[in-house]
């Protein structure tokens, strides 16, 4: 397998992930990015240990997806099988509770910890929908 560095130079600026628009920075669409912003840090194409967080829509069901690269070497030659999926519970203190123990005590990406929880909250706040308050009028007044 080739280094990250050379992988980052070879995919930096050609990739079928890029999405560029005019004043605004160089995003990417590549599964494993956290953030969305074509940088080395968040690349999940070059990096050898990748963190992605992403709402999943299957029928009404609403789920959240926690994407890390795999361990083993022999998955890394499958590119469908190099990208794990694995569900995070909704509730607040269990959801937090696994995305540290998958981060923090698996010395996983430690450097994307604080962006990783922001991220989990703001998606559990897109779930939530908004009541609907309707307002009754008098006829005949």
């Amino acid at each position: 397998m080739a280094s990250a560095d050379l992988l980052w130079h070879c995919v930096k600026k050609n990739s079928s992930f890029i999405r560029k628009s005019v004043n605004m920075p160089v995003m990417t669409a590549e599964p494993g990015n956290l953030t969305g912003l074509n940088s080395f840090r968040f690349s999940g194409l070059a990096n050898k240990k990748v963190v992605g967080l992403d709402a999943k829509l299957s029928g009404k069901k609403e789920s959240i997806i926690l994407t890390t690269k795999s361990k083993k070497t022999s998955r890394s030659y499958r590119p469908r099988g190099i990208l794990l999926e694995t569900g995070i519970k909704k509730g607040p203190k269990k959801g937090l509770a696994q995305l540290k123990k998958v981060m923090e005590a698996g010395f996983y990406r430690q450097d994307l910890m604080s962006l990783a929880l922001t991220k989990y909250t703001k998606i559990k706040q897109s779930f939530k929908k908004r009541k609907l308050v309707v307002k009754s009028c008098r006829a005949g007044k």
